[in-house]
């Protein structure tokens, strides 16, 4: 993940990168967070051990293993709760 400016974000996949505005973001966190319960995981790993996942208003499809999935739902937390300067 890659901040660009106030509004605007990158996803850097291995494959290519995806432009994100606020609100995607916001959705991306709440399919990421809904995907990383303990029933979806168990459930994932039971049956196929990777998610597809739709990004930006589904204009980009994503493969994510488990391993993947976690690293994405640290990174996006770390921008929700990393305190930011503000100038005055």
């Amino acid at each position: 993940m890659k901040h660009l400016t106030f509004c605007k974000y990158e996803l850097i996949t291995p494959n290519k990168t995806i432009t994100l505005s606020f609100p995607q973001m916001l959705e991306l966190r709440r399919n990421i967070n809904e995907l990383t319960t303990f029933a979806s995981l168990t459930r994932i790993v039971n049956n196929e051990n990777f998610v597809l996942l739709f990004v930006a208003d589904k204009q980009h499809l994503i493969y994510l293993e488990i391993p993947q999935l976690l690293h994405l739902k640290e990174e996006i937390e770390l921008f929700f709760h990393a305190p930011a300067s503000i100038l005055v």
